[in-house]
């Protein structure tokens, strides 16, 4: 079984230049620890049992809650057909890809004092592996991944939609359907909703072949610009996006009643091998409709919404309404931890109700790429009246505030949700969360300013926290009131101020162990998944460092094909570190021409830029590459220079303008310090000068 250490060392690195970068079942002991005391049994040696007032908040927090309404769990249970034979499922590197036994804890019949009570029902939920039937026709495998796996019956074989994050997940979901449902019937056609990693990244475990793609066969459908926005989502700030997963998804916390519970939309991403299938036909009418293998569709294109591109699609004959992941059993969100554009809550709620009123209004059952399936016209309108509510609620109240002065830094002790949406468990903030979304709505309308002069132009808050510290009479005082009010269950305002001895005093273990015991705390009481696991991630690595060992690079060799050169380009600007550029200019033409491309590349004033179409008539230096040739340079399978003496590589001008270029660009660490004081030294794994590097395919 791959431990945390092992998983560490195989998360995504930053590659040199031209890269482009992209547990065993604890329980919780019923004695209580007092205050300082580490709990036995509790994953990491120093971590505490939940407080009394952790204990009374999440009572408190539960009161009120609809738990009467089961309809969920019945919904969750209904259409079952066979579990997955095995609760792990193998990588094919050896480790595991699919752990669920490790949430199996979640099945015992009790309460847990340091989960919240809506979190645990929704983990509860979550814990379905297996197959299920939708309709007859319509079957899904849930449970194997973050998403789930769904199978239409089309006239000649099975179509697929989403299929997940692996390849080998996708086996395993794969074999348990055509043994129990699918009769053997071939693969005609695959359909990705939308571009997050979760709905596209295990397609090669459907084993389609080329030929088969090649001749029509087999269909891959998708919507518009979706191979655009698949890759560039990810690629400019993919090595930030990456880091901040770790909060985000939990990825170093054990799947324990203190530790990793769910992450709303499904339990863990799968660690498998993730590929990528172009499209062969685009979805690009705002309402399209067409057969695929004989069955009727209507596609509904939603862009950005939950995705900068994604698609719902009614089956009229079959009166089954999918709704991508625009419409799941959460509030979803705005604004993502993880990093991300903050989305459009005012078209996502519109594009809800147009689904209502075009589809809703006959549509018997709907099912979309998490949870499970929602049955009978009446339920189904409740759910997509109550989302559509949801978000425009959410963009207009809180637009509503911050027009009576409410600010970005306010809004989220504010802000809340009509008492009628918060007695829906299907609106309960189970992936985004009303406080970080409130936020995210009033950075996408008025950006980060709170309109205060002294935000302004802050300083660094390393700059100015010795200040705080001296002012407040040193890391001692700090420390005994910052006790306190931890023992007086305080813990916003502790945190507040132990970030600032934190940040002055890195060294200071006392003031770090402290916030991290405040940060467990608060990780305890949220009901969002994401919240949980952020604080509960900053307290891991407050107390443990940042795991060493050697990265190694998880891209996908198919989705570096997939990038465009223009892209490439791009973020080799943002990999340039400008300060080792000043003083160097010149002027560059490449050439790919296998694909007609060319581009004007020219350095001037410490910046990179690139214009396709385009060529200098006296260039300084000219590259001619065919661009099959180049993702090999991109993928590391074969060096420049190598290139060069092969032939594959044309360079005329002066050569040596290419290297003094590369000596500009640096490695992301793909472990940045979050908190300082808790960095250990990091052994990139080496790559090719040109190896493109863009990390693991990132969900939601």
């Amino acid at each position: 079984m791959t431990t945390r250490r092992d998983f560490i060392s195989t998360i995504s690195a930053a590659s040199a230049a031209f890269a482009v970068a992209g547990q065993s079942l604890l329980e919780s002991s019923p004695a209580r620890a007092q205050s300082g005391t580490p709990l036995a049994g509790h994953f990491d040696p120093k971590g505490k049992a939940p407080s009394a007032h952790t204990i009374a908040a999440l009572k408190k927090s539960s009161q009120g809650l609809p738990f009467a309404d089961t309809r969920d769990f019945d919904e969750m249970n209904k259409g079952f057909i066979a579990a997955m034979p095995d609760l792990r499922i193998k990588a094919d590197a050896g480790h595991d890809a699919v752990d669920m036994e490790r949430f199996q804890f979640l099945n015992e019949d009790r309460e847990f004092d340091s989960i919240h009570p809506s979190m645990l029902r929704i983990a509860r939920l979550n814990n379905n592996y297996g197959l299920y039937e939708v309709i007859p026709g319509i079957y899904q495998v849930r449970g194997v991944d973050l998403s789930d796996i769904t199978f239409v019956r089309g006239k000649t074989g099975w179509i697929v939609f989403d299929p997940l994050v692996s390849a080998e997940a996708v086996r395993a979901a794969t074999r348990l359907f055509q043994e129990k449902v699918g009769e053997g019937r071939p693969i005609t056609a695959v359909i990705y909703s939308h571009t997050h990693g979760d709905h596209w990244g295990g397609v090669r475990g459907l084993d389609i072949k080329d030929e088969d793609l090649a001749s029509g066969k087999v269909q891959v459908i998708a919507p518009v610009d979706f191979m655009d926005f698949t890759v560039s989502e990810n690629v400019f700030a993919g090595n930030a996006m990456n880091r901040r997963l770790f909060y985000q998804y939990g990825l170093l916390l054990p799947v324990a009643p203190h530790g990793f519970v769910t992450q709303g939309l499904g339990h863990k991403i799968s660690a498998g091998t993730s590929g990528l299938i172009a499209p062969t036909r685009m979805v690009s009418e705002p309402i399209e409709e067409f057969e695929v293998d004989g069955v009727r569709m209507i596609f509904q294109n939603t862009p950005n919404t939950e995705a900068p591109r994604e698609m719902n699609t009614y089956f009229p004959d079959l009166k089954a309404l999918w709704m991508a992941e625009n419409v799941t059993a959460t509030l979803h969100n705005i604004y993502t931890l993880r990093g991300a554009q903050v989305r459009d809550p005012l078209r996502w709620s519109r594009y809800i109700n147009e689904s209502l009123h075009r589809f809703g209004k006959e549509a018997e059952v709907m099912f979309a790429s998490h949870h499970w399936p929602r049955w009978g016209n009446e339920r189904i309108q409740e759910v997509l009246r109550d989302q559509r509510d949801l978000y425009a609620h959410m963009n207009n109240q809180v637009l509503h505030l911050a027009n009576q002065g409410v600010t970005i830094n306010q809004v989220h002790n504010i802000y809340q949700l009509p008492q009628a949406l918060q007695q829906k468990w299907h609106c309960r903030g189970y992936h985004g969360s009303p406080e970080h979304n409130a936020r995210g709505v009033i950075q996408r309308f008025l950006g980060f300013w709170d309109c205060n002069p002294a935000t302004l132009i802050p300083l660094s808050p390393e700059a100015s926290a010795p200040v705080y510290v001296e002012m407040m009479g040193g890391a001692e005082k700090i420390i005994a009131r910052c006790q306190a009010l931890h023992d007086a269950g305080d813990y916003m305002i502790a945190s507040e101020i132990l970030n600032k001895l934190v940040l002055a005093e890195p060294a200071n273990k006392a003031a770090r162990e402290l916030l991290a015991d405040v940060f467990e705390q608060l990780g305890y009481q949220q009901e969002n998944p994401g919240l949980r696991n952020s604080f509960l991630s900053g307290a891991y690595e407050l107390r443990n460092g940042i795991p060493t060992g050697e990265t190694a690079s998880s891209s996908s060799p198919d989705v570096i094909r997939a990038m465009s050169t223009e892209l490439f380009l791009n973020f080799l600007a943002i990999r340039m570190d400008s300060r080792k550029a000043e003083g160097l200019a010149f002027t560059m033409n490449l050439s790919t021409p296998d694909t007609g491309e060319t581009f004007l590349i020219e350095l001037r004033s410490a910046t990179l830029t690139n214009i396709a179409g385009y060529q200098a008539d006296k260039p300084d230096v000219a590259m001619t590459v065919n661009r099959a040739d180049l993702e090999q340079l991109m993928m590391g399978t074969e060096t420049l220079e190598s290139q060069v003496a092969g032939g594959k590589v044309q360079i005329a001008g002066d050569a040596s303008l290419l290297m003094k270029l590369a000596a500009t660009m640096v490695d992301f660490d793909p472990r940045f310090e979050i908190f300082p004081g808790t960095a250990a030294p990091v052994s990139m794994a080496s790559h090719e000068p040109f190896e493109a590097d863009t990390g693991s395919a990132i969900p939601e």
